[in-house]
C-alpha cells in the first residue's frame, strides 16, 4: 500500500498527517511505529488521520497515534496542524471543528501561520502529592487535559533529568495504571514559564507538547497565581500561549494558541 502523507511541526512537535476521508486505510499500531522510526520511517511525534465525523458533532474528525503506534486521546500541538491540514484540503476560511476522543476541538486561523484551539475542559486537577522517587520525594501535581499530564516545578529546566526522571514518573505506581505524562516547569517571569516535557507513547522529551504546555500553565496559575494568558517557553525554541478563565478550581475556555507549519508531503510504501 502506498500512502501519500503531509509532514507538518507545531513549535518542534513534529505530526505526520493522511487523508483517509474516503476511509480505504487501515493501519495497525506495528505499521504506525514503522512509520514513526525517525531512522528507518518518516519520523514522528503523532499520526492522524482525517476521517469523516460520524456524530454529527463537528465538521471533521480525527485518529490520532503517538509514534509507538499507541492511540492518544489528544494533543494540543497536534489540534494546530491538523487544523491548517484540514484547511489545505478543504479550503476551510476562518476556523473549522474536528471530533477527537477527548471531545470536539474548535480551530480558529490567525495571521502568521498562527492556530488557536480551544481545549477540552480539564480535570482532575491534583495538588501538592508528594511522591517517593528515587532522588527522594518529590512534589508534584497533576491535571488531565485531555490526556494526563503531572507537572514538576524545577529551579533550571536545563539541568532537569527529562529522560530519567520523566520516565519515573511516566511509569511510577502513583499514576498507574495509564501512566502519564511529565512536565518540568521553570517560572522565567510574571506569567511566562518554561516547560520540558517527557511525553507518554513518544517514551521519551519531545520539542514540545501542547496539553502538557496547558497543563504547566494552569497548575502555575493556581500555585504561583498567574493570569491569563500566560507565555510558555518550549523547548524548540517556539512561544506558546495558554488563555483561561478560572473560578475556584474550575477552568474554561482554555485555548492553546501557537504556529502549525507545513514541512514537506511525500509517498510511503507500507
Amino acid at each position: 500500500m502506498l500512502l501519500e502523507f503531509t509532514k507538518m511541526s507545531g513549535a518542534g512537535n513534529d505530526f505526520v498527517f493522511i487523508d483517509n476521508r474516503a476511509q480505504k486505510i487501515s493501519l495497525t499500531a506495528k505499521q504506525i511505529a514503522q512509520l514513526g522510526h525517525r531512522h528507518f520511517g518518516i519520523g514522528f511525534d503523532g499520526l492522524g488521520l482525517l476521517i469523516p465525523c460520524s456524530s454529527g458533532k463537528a465538521d471533521w474528525a480525527w485518529k490520532f497515534y503517538n509514534s509507538d503506534g499507541s492511540e492518544a486521546e489528544m494533543c494540543g500541538n497536534g489540534s494546530r496542524c491538523f487544523a491548517r491540514y484540514i484547511q489545505r484540503l478543504t479550503g476551510a476560511k476562518d476556523g473549522l471543528t474536528f471530533e477527537t476522543l477527548a471531545g470536539v476541538i474548535t480551530a480558529k486561523f490567525l495571521p502568521g501561520k498562527r492556530v488557536t484551539v480551544n481545549l477540552t475542559s480539564p480535570k482532575d486537577l491534583r495538588l501538592n502529592e508528594t511522591v517517593q522517587l528515587s532522588t527522594g520525594p518529590a512534589t508534584i501535581h497533576f491535571l488531565n487535559t485531555g490526556v494526563e499530564h503531572a507537572v514538576l516545578f524545577v529551579p533550571d529546566a536545563d539541568k532537569a533529568m527529562i529522560q530519567a526522571t520523566g520516565s519515573e514518573i511516566r511509569y511510577h505506581k502513583h499514576f498507574a495504571p495509564k501512566g502519564t505524562n511529565a512536565n518540568f516547569v521553570q517560572i522565567l517571569g510574571p506569567n511566562h514559564i518554561r516547560v520540558r516535557t517527557y511525553e507518554r507513547g513518544v517514551e521519551g522529551e519531545t520539542l514540545a507538547c501542547g496539553t502538557g504546555v496547558t497543563a504547566s500553565s494552569l497548575i502555575t496559575s493556581k500555585i504561583h497565581n498567574f493570569k491569563s494568558p500566560i507565555k510558555v517557553q518550549v523547548q524548540g525554541g517556539d512561544e506558546l500561549e495558554v488563555s483561561f478563565d478560572l473560578k475556584g478550581d474550575q477552568f474554561t475556555n482554555v485555548c492553546l494558541t501557537g504556529p502549525g507549519e507545513f514541512v514537506f508531503e511525500g509517498k510511503i510504501e507500507v
